[in-house]
Order: structure tokens, then sequence, then C-alpha cells
């Protein structure tokens, strides 16, 4: 049984750098019996934290906006 899942471009890059004549389903599972992280093959920590940084505070802002306009919605 097989199952889709979505990984980024970078991530499948990897995968595929490392792949060789292996399928997906191998690399990923040789890298968990490693006892890697599954971040590690999923594409976490890929973001520099000026990156994350900026994203939070734009997250933050846009969050503010939404609770501002359901505030005003309300009354």
């Amino acid at each position: 049984m097989s199952k889709n899942i979505s990984i980024s471009d970078e991530v499948y890059r990897k995968l595929k750098r490392e792949k060789g004549d292996r399928s997906f389903s191998e690399v990923i599972d040789d890298r968990l019996d490693e006892s890697a992280r599954i971040a590690d093959v999923a594409g976490q920590g890929i973001l520099d934290t000026e990156s994350i940084e900026s994203v939070s505070e734009d997250i933050e802002e846009l969050s503010e906006g939404t609770l501002n306009r359901l505030e005003d919605d309300a009354v």
C-alpha cells in the first residue's frame, strides 16, 4: 500500500540526490531508522532566523487584523 505526501521542492531535491537506485520510501525509512527526526526528512528548519522572525511578525499582524475585523463585525 502506498500514500501520497507533499514535500517542498528543496526536500525533493535532497531526497533525490540521496536516493540513488533506492525508492524514496527506502531513503526515508533508512533516515528514520538512524534515529533521525521526521523533521530532518520533512524539510523543517530550512528557514534562517531572520526569515522566521519576519514570517512570525507578518502572521501576528495578519492575525491582529482578523481579530479587529471580527470585533467590528460583532458590534
